[in-house]
């Protein structure tokens, strides 16, 4: 078995999950780019236990966000509540004084990442649905608290859209009072590539580092811009019709957060997320992903 991880990082697993077991292979996952993770196989007698361990390797993310071992730890710990699978936490080292650098461990779920399914409707309103069910959870005592990634006051119109007037009207936009709405327990990077799928079903959401309380339309926005670049307008207008039925009375649609969620991935030219081809899709390109955000931009204008 190729020696992946540091001898002490995987003392530190055997330790934590089974001191009598012994570590059969160690594969790295695909699609993560703001940490490393590999999932772990462990053998005690007959028993094979899987389980995922974070390492968060991005300087620039931790010199903005340095307890982001411990805030995923207590988004999983939240989570568990949510009823759709969730990662168990097993332990994590919130500085890195054990493994070298903050380090999260959890329990592997059953699944895999679908981005190019054969029934897209069924695939729509599964995504949704499982949305809607983590919004349902309430938390007002969760001790992260939403923020734009972006700063509102310094942003200025694409230089790489030919929609300049266009774009100008979504920077005001955003940039005006925020509209009041319910806050909940939101995933804060809900997209397709989080979603794990058994079959036709959902099987569980992972990548909870980012969760907090916060209004529910960053992440129905942020997963629309999503679909956008992946699949085009039409699903991503489709993943909000499937969402408002899943959510009901709970969720009321304000183009706002769909702004807020689009301005909040663009900073700079638009590029194909490098986590798309790591998992098997084909096709895309920086132009095409670019004519697809002026696309889903001017439908949200539309709607305003």
């Amino acid at each position: 078995m190729k020696n992946v991880l540091p001898d002490h990082v995987q003392e530190w697993v055997l330790h934590t999950v089974n001191s009598q077991g012994k570590i059969v292979a160690i594969q790295q996952l695909l699609g993560g780019m703001s940490s490393v993770m590999h999932k772990i196989s462990i053998q005690s007698g007959e028993v094979l236990t899987d389980v995922v361990i974070r390492q968060v390797d991005n300087e620039e993310w931790l010199e903005e966000e340095p307890d982001l071992a411990l805030h995923e730890a207590k988004s999983l710990e939240w989570a568990i509540d949510v009823d759709v699978p969730t990662p168990n936490l097993i332990a994590y080292d919130q500085s890195g004084a054990i493994c070298g650098v903050p380090t999260v461990l959890m329990t592997k779920l059953e699944g895999v990442v679908e981005l190019q399914p054969k029934n897209m409707e069924e695939w729509v309103d599964g995504l949704a649905n499982a949305l809607a069910k983590v919004h349902q959870l309430n938390a007002d005592h969760f001790p992260y608290t939403y923020f734009t990634y972006q700063n509102l006051s310094t942003l200025e119109v694409p230089s790489w859209s030919s929609y300049k007037e266009q774009w100008r009207q979504v920077i005001d936009i955003v940039k005006g009072p925020c509209p009041k709405t319910r806050e909940c327990f939101i995933h804060r990077d809900y997209h397709a590539a989080n979603v794990l799928w058994t079959g036709n079903k959902v099987s569980g959401i992972v990548d909870w580092v980012n969760a907090c309380k916060g209004p529910a339309g960053i992440d129905v926005g942020h997963c629309r811009v999503d679909m956008a670049q992946l699949h085009g307008v039409e699903y991503s207008d489709a993943f909000l019709t499937a969402y408002q039925k899943h959510a009901g009375e709970l969720f009321l649609y304000d183009p706002y957060w769909d702004l807020i969620a689009l301005i909040d991935i663009l900073f700079g030219p638009p590029e194909v997320y490098p986590g798309w081809p790591a998992l098997g899709v084909k096709g895309l390109t920086n132009e095409i992903i670019a004519h697809r955000l002026d696309e889903y931009m001017l439908s949200l204008l539309k709607r305003i």
